[in-house]
């Protein structure tokens, strides 16, 4: 029953918001500045029906999904090297901040000149998420409860069992933050890259053609079909992550 509630609640705030945007649509009355819902969709539908899309999307899905992989296992290792070595850490922290304060497009520039478009979107992916997932885990190990830390040492406590009741239901909070800032931060990263880059076949080039050749339906469908791959990832990233915390052992001592 909450499941159905849940459901019918999302689906009443998507028609409000589809409402306003319909309404602000009429009042505007120019489809070249903004298109209805239903020109939208239709649009979307249309292009569904092609092979090329599927192909677009795919490929745009892989540059952003890798990119997002290969930051937090990046991001996971520094945070755990810079809580032993606390001289690494006050090395990077100067870079992590030079990137989180840097704006996005002068990476993706110098990054066009440096690997070429194909690689431009992955490597902005990797270097917008990395930080965050860095700065969360790195705080996570920070607080850390020092006195169960000496417990564990007292009673030398294997590592793979610190780790499992210790270490890691301390870092979860702080990791599911990080992932879920990250989900967000590398559509738009990715997405941008994609369209100052333009390589073939991805939805940013298409978004950048759309704007480049005033086809606005086109812009706003490819657009919607980033907030849906979007929302897929997400969604199965907490699905994921719900069935993984359910294995937790929850009693140990």
């Amino acid at each position: 029953m909450k499941i159905l509630r849940r459901i019918l609640r999302i689906l009443l705030i998507a028609a409000f918001w589809i409402g306003v945007w319909a309404f602000a649509s009429w009042r505007v009355g120019k489809p070249l500045l903004l298109p209805s819902p239903a020109a939208v969709a239709a649009r979307l539908w249309e292009l569904m029906q092609t092979a090329e899309f599927y192909r677009t999307a795919l490929n745009s899905l892989w540059n952003i999904v890798t990119g997002i992989l290969i930051a937090v296992l990046g991001g996971s290792l520094l945070a755990v090297l810079t809580s032993r070595i606390k001289l690494l850490r006050e090395v990077l922290l100067p870079i992590m901040t030079v990137i989180k304060t840097t704006p996005v497009a002068s990476f993706i520039i110098l990054a066009l000149i440096w690997i070429g478009a194909a690689r431009v979107p992955t490597f902005i992916t990797v270097l917008i998420v990395l930080p965050v997932v860095w700065t969360n885990l790195d705080e996570g190990f920070a607080r850390i409860d020092p006195l169960l830390s000496e417990v564990a040492r007292v009673y030398q406590m294997p590592f793979f069992k610190r780790l499992r009741i210790l270490i890691l239901p301390s870092l979860k909070p702080y990791f599911l933050a990080a992932c879920r800032t990250s989900l967000g931060l590398a559509w738009k990263a990715g997405i941008a890259a994609e369209i100052i880059a333009m390589p073939r076949a991805h939805i940013g080039t298409m978004i950048g053609e759309g704007k480049l050749y005033l086809m606005t339906e086109d812009m706003f469908a490819w657009t919607l079909t980033v907030i849906l791959l979007s929302l897929v990832i997400e969604f199965s990233f907490a699905a994921i992550w719900k069935r993984l915390d359910r294995k937790t052992p929850r009693k140990e001592a």
